[in-house]
């Protein structure tokens, strides 16, 4: 709906002053837009791409190999500048998607899903290339299924469950709030660890009542442990005096994930109905 490609049924948002139900022409000339799935010519280069849009979005002639190949060079594309978008990887695909969006400084940019399909450094390095340019003022708003990349990027940061907004706030804001409890994580000697490890197990599940195993794997547990009433300070030393005991090798403790705020906001989600043949 934000850029215009949903009908508003009712309310409406502003760009630059710009109301979109009734001035999307306006509002289109000053956002940029990356989506989900690429909009691209199979038959032109990223370099061919990158100029048509320049034309389309109004900036200068005299500007526009300076501008595009600033972004070619922000994404390390310039070695596939002159290839066939058809010959790009997915993750080339969506940076160069994502350099559409960012060509001729627009107030807002809508990034839908922009790391999808890259690799580690590739998407590190569209990170860096997007906090560049919040850093530099614009607004920047992006959907995102991939908690890393929110907690990122994100100043504010919202959770949607069918279609309605359950929080907003800062990432720290949100674990704070919705992420009660501590991860454990602990590691148990490898002699004799099969007894130890159920021992510390027993421990844990009588220790810190309504924990969760997560995880068991090769000695290693993941629990989940309730926060209700248990500060850094006492999780600590009930753990730093059973380390010796129970045979713990290492352990840790951390702050419940965005992923797992995230996850327990989707289990509100009903199943989605079959809707057969």
């Amino acid at each position: 709906m934000l850029t215009g490609e949903e009908t508003i049924t009712s309310g409406d948002a502003f760009v630059g002053g710009y109301s979109i139900s009734s001035d999307i022409g306006k509002v289109r000339q000053r956002i940029g837009y990356c989506p989900q799935f690429d909009a691209l010519l199979d038959h032109m280069t990223g370099r061919e791409t990158l100029v048509m849009y320049a034309r389309l979005r109004g900036i200068p002639e005299r500007h526009i190999s300076a501008c595009v190949e600033n972004t070619l060079r922000g994404l390390l594309l310039e070695p596939h500048a002159n290839k066939l978008v058809r010959t790009y990887s997915g993750g080339n695909k969506r940076k160069l998607s994502t350099g559409i969006a960012l060509l001729g400084e627009p107030t807002v940019i809508f990034l839908d899903e922009p790391s999808t399909g890259m690799d580690p450094v590739a998407r590190r390095l569209l990170w860096d290339t997007v906090a560049r340019a919040r850093e530099s003022g614009k607004a920047i708003v992006i959907t995102s299924h991939s908690m890393e990349e929110c907690e990122a990027l994100c100043t504010r940061l919202a959770i949607m469950v069918q279609g309605q907004f359950k929080c907003l706030g800062s990432p720290q804001h949100l674990k704070s709030k919705f992420g009660s409890g501590y991860s454990l994580r602990a590691k148990v000697r490898s002699d004799g660890q099969q007894e130890a490890l159920q021992e510390f197990k027993a421990f844990v599940d009588l220790t810190f009542p309504g924990s969760i195993l997560e995880d068991e794997h090769q000695g290693m547990v993941h629990y989940h442990l309730p926060g209700d009433g248990l500060s850094w300070a006492k999780v600590f030393g009930i753990l730093e005096k059973a380390k010796e005991k129970y045979g713990v090798d290492d352990y840790s403790v951390s702050q419940i994930s965005l992923e797992q705020v995230f996850l327990s906001f989707a289990h509100l989600q009903p199943p989605a109905e079959d809707e057969g043949p």
